[in-house]
Order: C-alpha cells, then sequence, then structure tokens
C-alpha cells in the first residue's frame, strides 16, 4: 500500500450500502478495510476490490460488541499510522406495532444500530483527536429525520444517531474532525429483506416497498463520498430531504395523513 494513501474503515462493509461505499471510496484512491460479520461476504468482495491493486482488506468485526469494534479500529490505525475516515454503516431494519415488541427486541436492534455507532464513534474519535484529523460518518435513515409509524424502534435508534452525530459535528470541529450523518431513503439493498418482522407479514410490507423507486447503493455512495468532501452534517439525497421539510414545517396536515395511511397500510399485513 502507498504510504500516504488514505485509510477507511467502514462497518457493514460487505453488502448493500456499505459494499457500496467500499468501491466508491477505493475509486478515490482510498484503502478500505471491509469491517462485516459475513466472513465469505467479506473475503469475496476483499478479492474482488483486489482484482487489480491491493485496495482492501476484510477483517471480522461484532459491532453489538464494544472490544471487537475498539479492536479492528486499534489494529487498523497501528498498522497503518493514520484512520482518515470511519464509517459506522452497520444496522438492521425492524417492522412490528410498538405493543407487539419484547424488551429483547429493542435491545437487539439498539445493540446494532444505535451501540454499535456510539462504540465505533467512541473510539475512532479519540483516535483522530490524538492524529489531529480524520472524518466519522454515522449511517441513519431518512426514519431518522421524520416519524416512521410500524418501525417505531428502528426510527427511534435513527433519531439517536442523527442527534449524536450532528450534536459531535461541532462539538469536533475544534480539533480538526469532520463527523456526518448519512441519511438514505429507498435503497435497492437487501436490507428490507433481511428485516426482522414482529408479528407482521413482511411479504405485504417488502412488496409495498418494492413499489417505491429505489436509488441504487452506488448512486447514494457517490452522493455519500461528494457529502463527505463537502463536510455535510446530514446528508441526504436532496429530494428526499426538502419533501420531509416542507411535510413537517409547511404542509404538517399532508404529513399527518400520509402517516395514518402508513399505519392502516402496514396493519393489514398484522399477524394476529
Amino acid at each position: 500500500m502507498e504510504e500516504k494513501k488514505k485509510v477507511a474503515i467502514v462497518t457493514g462493509g460487505a453488502s448493500g450500502i456499505g459494499r457500496a461505499i467500499c468501491s466508491e471510496l477505493v475509486s478515490n484512491n482510498v484503502f478500505v478495510v471491509i469491517a462485516d460479520i459475513n466472513v465469505n461476504e467479506g473475503k469475496s468482495f476483499e478479492t474482488e476490490l483486489n482484482n487489480k491493486n491491493i485496495n482492501a482488506r476484510f477483517v471480522y468485526v461484532n459491532v453489538t460488541e464494544c472490544t471487537s469494534l475498539e479492536q479492528v479500529i486499534t489494529e487498523s490505525y497501528q498498522e497503518f499510522g493514520r484512520l482518515d475516515y470511519l464509517f459506522n454503516n452497520a444496522g438492521m431494519a425492524m417492522y412490528g406495532e410498538l405493543y407487539d415488541m419484547s424488551i429483547e427486541d429493542w435491545k437487539e436492534i439498539m445493540d446494532v444500530n444505535l451501540w454499535g455507532v456510539i462504540y465505533g464513534t467512541q473510539v475512532g474519535y479519540k483516535i483522530m483527536k490524538e492524529q489531529g484529523f480524520g472524518h466519522i460518518v454515522n449511517t441513519a435513515s431518512a426514519a431518522g429525520l421524520g416519524p416512521s409509524p410500524i418501525s417505531s424502534a428502528y426510527s427511534t435508534t435513527k433519531h439517536a444517531v442523527v442527534g449524536l452525530t450532528t450534536s459531535l459535528h461541532y462539538e469536533a470541529a475544534e480539533f480538526g474532525i469532520k463527523v456526518s450523518t448519512l441519511c438514505p431513503t429507498f435503497v435497492d439493498t437487501p436490507i428490507f429483506d433481511d428485516a426482522k418482522a414482529i408479528k407482521i407479514n413482511k411479504s405485504i410490507i417488502t412488496n409495498q416497498l418494492k413499489k417505491q423507486k429505489k436509488m441504487s447503493p452506488e448512486q447514494l455512495a457517490k452522493i455519500t463520498v461528494d457529502g463527505v468532501h463537502k463536510n455535510k452534517p446530514i446528508i441526504c439525497p436532496m429530494p428526499m430531504r426538502k419533501t420531509i421539510n416542507v411535510l413537517t414545517t409547511t404542509f404538517p396536515s399532508i404529513q399527518n395523513a400520509l402517516m395514518r395511511l402508513v399505519c392502516r397500510v402496514s396493519r393489514k399485513a398484522r399477524i394476529s
């Protein structure tokens, strides 16, 4: 690897948005550490990225365990002597009405979507403060910018990630560290198919989602890296960001109607 090549760690980097971000970073001459719990997909992707040059390495990580994430970040920093980008991207989706959920369900999604981000941010931030530079990018969702009924647990974790990241964006600036939150909307990835459904017929929900026009992960990755270069606090495809802002502030009655519609449609998929 070139001595001055920038280094990025991407959790959840073996598939979906994380995979596309890894590819986009490599095309920008960044060495990527693909950190993922899926060993087979991770190693296969490593081989693909290293087809012509050594651009990437796969490492196993379980973001729900602070020690696992700390080891990956610390060892990468010790080896390369720098950490330019940390993408806390690993996540999961969950559908279900609040009254159907158990505390175990809450813990499962909080451990991945929120604590995984907190662990990575806490470890990466200290390293970046020591070196005097770096950029942390935490993946949230458009569901972290507005209401998301029938997936309130998912929305809760994403709102928390937005709050953490936008606050740290200003707190970290004094130390030369940049911080952004990525808020994608409908992206064509396996997250919808892999989502945990609690007393919900997932196929009905997925069929509804398939009717939505989806952005490709590659398109989102380009938007993401461009937003990182511009140090945006919130990176979100502009049409969706504007739509959320307009509905929330200018036409709240339309948003109320839409959210009630989401509830009605989703409840038709409920398994009693």
